[in-house]
């Protein structure tokens, strides 16, 4: 099956497809914060004439303002909204596969107990911590610099995790293991230090809720072989699609957002996905 992204409600996409059909499920849902998620979109060209920033050998720029995007990130019944795209979500799911859920404290918890209960107790692999360390600090309580991601299994024992294609980390104290170990590196625990997208870096496609590649290679790459399908049904950016299809797999990607589906045409081109519900030659912005 081809690459491909939906323009569409995943709901309904997710009750066409066939029971045992996918490999790996990643999905970065909305966390229920109350608020707008909002990120200005900026791109910057070379200008030595009007240039508003100096770069690298003093060469000029201009700075090229595309606006703003976003969605509005707040339910009145988030869980009732969640719950029956989950359902799916294990419906779905291969007999070897594994379901991961990024979300953060607001809702874990919520989260954790209605996977307990479409899973099964027994299918709860990990949960993982994404841990950063970036923005702004809070002066009436500890700062909130994590996410949580939850590892469901539709089996309990039997499940794709490929140890040996796991990344390795630097030792924090390299002089104590010796210098063959030190050279290895150690395998990742469950708590993953791994900053987020650089607002300035290459990375950054301006999506408001972009999630680093660095952390879906490493789901991607220990839970699913090559020419798996991946999917994720709250695509956002498109790294989901991207971190599979670097990695010698296949995606499937769905989102409701134009301009998320604007986002990932861009971003994934070259992978030549087939569209379903948009034509990507238009534009997105009228």
């Amino acid at each position: 099956m081809p690459n491909t992204i939906y323009l569409a409600d995943n709901l309904d996409v997710l009750r066409k497809l066939p029971a045992g059909s996918i490999d790996l499920i990643y999905i970065d849902p909305p966390f229920n914060t109350g608020k707008r998620q909002d990120r200005r979109r900026v791109k910057t060209i070379q200008d030595e004439e009007a240039g508003d920033r100096t770069g690298f050998q003093g060469k000029r720029y201009r700075t090229i303002d595309l606006g703003v995007s976003g969605y509005e990130d707040s339910f009145d019944d988030f869980m009732a909204f969640l719950i029956p795209r989950l359902e799916e979500a294990h419906r779905v799911l291969k007999a070897e596969g594994s379901f991961f859920l990024h979300i953060d404290y607001r809702e874990v918890h919520y989260c954790k107990v209605a996977l307990d209960q479409i899973f099964g107790r027994d299918c709860f692999q990990n949960e993982i911590i994404w841990a950063y360390d970036y923005g702004g600090r809070s002066k009436s309580k500890w700062s909130a610099k994590h996410d949580n991601i939850l590892w469901y299994t539709r089996d309990p024992k039997k499940f794709t995790f490929n140890f040996d294609a796991m990344d390795r980390i630097p030792y924090m104290a390299p002089g104590l293991v010796g210098k063959e170990k030190a050279a290895l590196g150690k395998t990742p625990t469950d708590v993953w230090w791994h900053t987020i997208v650089s607002p300035n870096g290459r990375e950054k496609n301006g999506y408001s809720t972009q999630k680093p590649l660095g952390v879906l290679d490493r789901i991607i790459k220990v839970h699913s072989n090559p020419g798996d399908m991946v999917l994720d049904f709250f695509a956002g950016s498109g790294t989901t699609g991207e971190s599979a299809a670097r990695n010698g797999r296949d995606f499937m990607l769905v989102d409701r957002n134009p301009e998320a589906i604007e986002v990932m045409s861009k971003r994934l081109a070259e992978f030549e996905p087939v569209f379903i519900g948009v034509d990507p030659s238009e534009s997105l912005h009228k």
